[in-house]
């Protein structure tokens, strides 16, 4: 595993790679050893419900998966498979971008756990969730 973690630029290359994150249009605020902040940019395709303009909660559950992911991607320089999520929601997220903390929980040989909170344009807790994520070297 590697020693050195990833700094902001080289993790934002990491994660956009991918055209999903792409689209979320993920920045990457801050890389430290207390974990990862990224935001993702509010679009109206996010709203599930055109009457009241909250979020979609697959929307909240993939912003958790790939903080998750992307704070052991810090410390591996890789993205990782997810093996397990959970996700709670705590209020709705009307519209505006979506702030989350993550943090590695636990970085093992094979298996890694890792979570996430969000926030609104606020700073008002919408979401929280962890994840384990396949950390073995690839073959």
């Amino acid at each position: 595993m590697s020693e050195e973690m990833l700094n902001c630029d080289k993790l934002g290359q990491l994660l956009r790679r991918g055209p999903f994150n792409r689209w979320l249009d993920f920045t990457v605020l801050r890389v430290d050893g207390e974990g990862i902040e990224v935001k993702a940019t509010w679009r109206e395709e996010w709203v599930v419900n055109p009457d009241r303009g909250y979020t979609h909660g697959g929307i909240l559950s993939a912003i958790v998966d790939v903080a998750s992911d992307y704070a052991i991607a810090a410390r591996l320089g890789r993205a990782v498979p997810t093996i397990d999520l959970r996700v709670d929601y705590h209020r709705a997220a009307m519209p505006g971008d979506i702030t989350a903390r993550a943090r590695v929980l636990r970085l093992g040989s094979q298996y890694s756990t890792a979570e996430a909170s969000l926030y609104d344009k606020d700073g008002e807790l919408v979401a929280s969730g962890r994840g384990t994520y396949f950390t073995a070297q690839p073959k």
